[in-house]
Formats: structure tokens, sequence, C-alpha cells
């Protein structure tokens, strides 16, 4: 991918935080002409920057009373059939996201369901009848709570950091010359 700038990141990180804003908002925010705001985003959303735009909706509208983790552990290991329970658990409509994860378990399935019946059914029905399951854990989610950005690794180091570090780095010269006798 194409390296980026700052104006893009500081694009991204303004529609990370608030998708909706207007195109005018959005340029004064970066200090661009509108125009050029433009035509920077579609750039950004034709590189595969965007991966969407979405709206965050109350569960309780949806008439999800309950959110749940589920482990779960598989028999054996193939690329087939992790494929396979990947795509089955995504096509569950309880489904929220699905994360494929290294540790005790494989994978890890968030789901959002009416109430406890619901759960219930959903795990004898749907999980433990897979022939590729081995073993489930359940945990429920008492709170969720979304950051909307991501941390941005891509930028350099900022200077006080840095310049912390150069700091340590000549203290610890300083007391290899001294002896380690510190300097008052």
């Amino acid at each position: 991918m194409e390296p980026l700038d700052r104006i893009d990141f500081d694009l991204i990180s303004a529609l990370q935080e608030n998708a909706r804003l207007s195109n005018k908002e959005l340029a004064a925010r970066v200090k661009l002409a509108p125009s050029s705001c433009l035509e920077r985003v579609r750039k950004l959303e034709r590189r595969g920057v965007f991966r969407g735009f979405h709206a965050e909706v109350e569960p309780r509208v949806f008439g999800i009373g309950i959110q749940a983790l589920v482990f779960v552990r598989l028999k054996r290991h193939s690329r087939l059939r992790v494929e396979s329970f990947r795509r089955y658990a995504l096509d569950l409509a309880e489904s929220t996201g699905v994360f494929h994860v290294t540790g005790e378990f494989d994978f890890l399935v968030r789901i959002a369901v009416r109430d406890s019946d619901h759960l219930r059914n959903l795990l004898m029905d749907s999980f433990t009848t897979r022939a590729e399951v081995s073993h489930l854990e359940t945990h429920l989610i008492f709170e969720y709570v979304r950051k909307p950005t991501l941390p941005n690794f891509s930028l350099p180091r900022p200077e006080p950091v840095a310049r912390a570090q150069r700091t340590a780095r000549e203290g610890r010269a300083d007391a290899k010359r001294t002896g380690g006798a510190r300097r008052r």
C-alpha cells in the first residue's frame, strides 16, 4: 500500500471518531479546501483504507438482552475445518463477530441473543451439534464499550518519547563512565 501522509491520517482519525461529518466539517478539521478533502477521502476509499462506515445501534432496539463470548475448541485442525467453522459461525444470525485465536481455544464468537433461554438453545442447537467442536466455554458480557479509533503505529514516535529514551541512554552511559556513581 502506498504510504499515507499526515493529512491522510488526520482524515482517517476524524472519520473514525465521527463518520457522519459533512465534507465541509471534515475539511475544516484537517485544514483543507472542501474539494481537496473530498478527493482525498475518495482516494482513501478506492485504496481500501476504509472497511466501511457503520451506525452503532443500541442492542435493546433489536430485542437483544444478553451478549456473550463463546470460546470454541475444535477436535482436529485443518485449513478446511477452520475455514468451515469460521463461515458457519459468521452465518449464524446471533453472531456479531468471529475471532480465530491462539491458545487454549481456537475461536472466540461474540453473540447477541434475546435472553438466557435463547442463549442455551443457541449453544445446544448450533454449537454442540457441530462434529468439529470438542469444547465450549461461555462468558456473559456485562458491558461493552467500543473504542472508535485504532492506534496508529505507522507514524514516527513522538519526539518527547524519543528524547526520554535518549536521556535514559545518556544516563546509563554516564553511570558506566563514573563507575555507577551518580553525578550531582
